[in-house]
């Protein structure tokens, strides 16, 4: 049986794990290239001086570097208001930058574990693990390593590298059944290749996942830690995808991932993995969510809004879950007769549109399905009312991770802002200040202003932190991680304090009955608002 304690240490190894995928592949990346060297040389540069020298792509170079100083390896120096970024070695530099090259087999590994999701593990991919699995066994040649070390760090991460595509690979096939879990098994129940199969059982055995007796495998306690939260690694391995492109991000062409339209198939990120991770990641603050929906629906009739549209509606599930709440846990869902609810999915993607209209008619759910852009609302706005005579405004507005995925767009009107913001954003490989990004935010959420300030803009939203505070907090946080998936596929996360400010200077304040962060503390990633005018 698990102490509270035990469980505090493996939910530590998911952190690093995840940490390992970001750190690994980025500063293999810079080691290669000789950036680290550089640095290490000079011990202080600006971001200016190592784009120049290495004819890098500005913007992705900065979140690169800043991932390494969210690991503790780097300092960084920003200035917003002369907008001057620079970095700073370390008592920490040295000793990470000479060991880099122990990443290279686990980055190696990387180009089979992309293609899990379609190919599973070939024949090849398992001749790659067994002899990475090897290494491992062995430190990499490191000898006894201290808990607390820069090599116990790296070899942490190294392992991320190995096990998360494995992980999600054999919870999206059903090793993590319940059958599997809770009984005795052997690898020809699961594979058609037992003889290799049994490679990966027996370095999870290593890891202490599985107890092994003869040729059976039965879950450990530790082991069942993680099945349970197979899903926690599920939305870092689907940008797999970006992580094994960064020489050419990095240093190459920036728009090697790009897409020519929205209904093209992704190349940045496996998006049917990334809803799958993120179905279990966010269970916690749906939970949260349900909770502001029955307030709010359970108001005086007249009181209510007409009904919800979910912006960015994917396949439909939060339309479905929303609707499922209001009918059983609201007043609003036992006068649905006299007061129907308006549901509304709109979507950029139109294949997502697909899925959710046949998920919805599946259900038994009425609702509208547009397509629509969150950085065009009056045009949203236009379509509902000329199409469906339904106000925007008459609605809840919901959605949920969107707002630091919208389109970039340069700001109408530049301010004389200095930001108070520590992230790194680029667009398509250029770097864009931080003052900028809070003017885009700002400039985004007045579009909005007048079609949610009735009813409120309900939204659950990704932010990043201070990566000192991320470098002292190693195992308790994934914010290296978030930083690294959302800088490299132009995403603007920015932290909880300077997101709500910028709302509020855009009219829309965040209801403090309504408010929740994720953890609540200083770490805080994730936040739930209702923004009101």
């Amino acid at each position: 049986m698990l102490t509270k304690k035990d469980k505090e240490q493996l939910r530590g190894n998911i952190f690093r794990h995840l940490d390992g995928i970001a750190t690994a592949t980025t500063a293999f990346a810079l080691h290669k290239k000789g950036v680290l060297d550089f640095i290490s040389q000079k011990e202080s540069v600006t971001l200016a001086e190592v784009t120049k020298h290495f004819n890098a792509n500005e913007g992705y170079l900065n979140v690169a570097l800043r991932i390494l100083c969210s690991q503790g390896w780097l300092i960084q120096v920003l200035d917003n208001d002369r907008d001057h970024i620079a970095y700073k070695t370390n008592t920490n530099s040295h000793t990470a930058f000479s060991l880099t090259h122990l990443y290279e087999d686990s980055i190696s590994l990387l180009q089979y574990s992309v293609h899990f999701p379609e190919e599973r593990i070939r024949a090849d991919a398992f001749i790659a693990l067994e002899r990475i699995f090897k290494k491992y066994e062995n430190n990499f040649g490191l000898g006894q390593v201290e808990e607390h070390s820069i090599q116990h760090q790296m070899l942490k991460h190294i392992e991320g590298v190995i096990v998360a595509p494995i992980i999600v690979l054999l919870g999206v096939n059903g090793l993590f059944h319940k059958y599997f879990m809770e009984a005795s098994f052997t690898a020809e129940e699961y594979h058609k290749d037992p003889e290799s199969f049994k490679k990966i059982l027996d370095f999870l055995s290593y890891l202490g996942w599985f107890k092994k007796k003869n040729n059976t495998y039965q879950f450990t306690d530790e082991g069942l830690f993680f099945a349970k939260r197979a899903s926690a690694y599920g939305v870092t391995v689907s940008y797999l995808p970006t992580f094994v492109k960064l020489d050419e991000l990095l240093f190459g062409n920036p728009l090697v991932l790009q897409t020519s339209s929205p209904d093209e198939t992704e190349r940045h990120v496996h998006r049917e993995m990334n809803v799958w991770g993120s179905g279990g990641a966010h269970s916690t603050y749906f939970k949260v969510i349900d909770q502001v929906i029955i307030r709010l629906f359970n108001k005086p009739i007249d009181e209510q809004p007409k009904g919800i549209l979910d912006m960015g509606c994917g396949n439909g599930a939060f339309i479905q879950h929303i609707f499922d709440v209001i009918e059983n846990q609201t007043l609003r869902g036992k006068l649905l007769e006299e007061h129907p609810l308006l549901l509304v999915g709109a979507d950029f993607n139109k294949a997502a549109l697909k899925v959710t209209r046949a998920n919805l008619i599946k259900a038994d759910i009425w609702a509208k399905v547009i397509w629509g852009d969150i950085g065009r609302p009056d045009l949203l706005a236009k379509d509902l009312k000329e199409d469906y005579n339904i106000e925007l405004k008459d609605l809840l507005n919901v959605r949920t991770f969107l707002d630091h995925n919208r389109i970039w767009e340069t700001p109408s009107t530049a301010s004389n802002r200095i930001s108070n913001s520590l992230g790194s954003y680029a667009y398509k490989g250029q770097r864009i200040s931080n003052n900028l990004v809070e003017d885009s935010l700002l400039e985004h959420l007045k579009k909005w202003k007048p079609y949610v300030e009735q009813f409120g803009l309900l939204i659950i939203e990704l932010h990043t932190i201070d990566p000192k505070l991320t470098a002292k907090n190693i195992s308790k946080t994934a914010a290296t991680a978030y930083d690294a998936t959302h800088g490299y596929s132009d995403q603007y996360i920015l932290e909880v304090d300077v997101f709500n400010k910028v709302a509020s200077e855009a009219g829309l304040h965040p209801d403090p009955a309504y408010f929740s962060k994720f953890p609540n503390n200083e770490l805080a990633t994730v936040s739930v608002n209702l923004l009101k005018g």
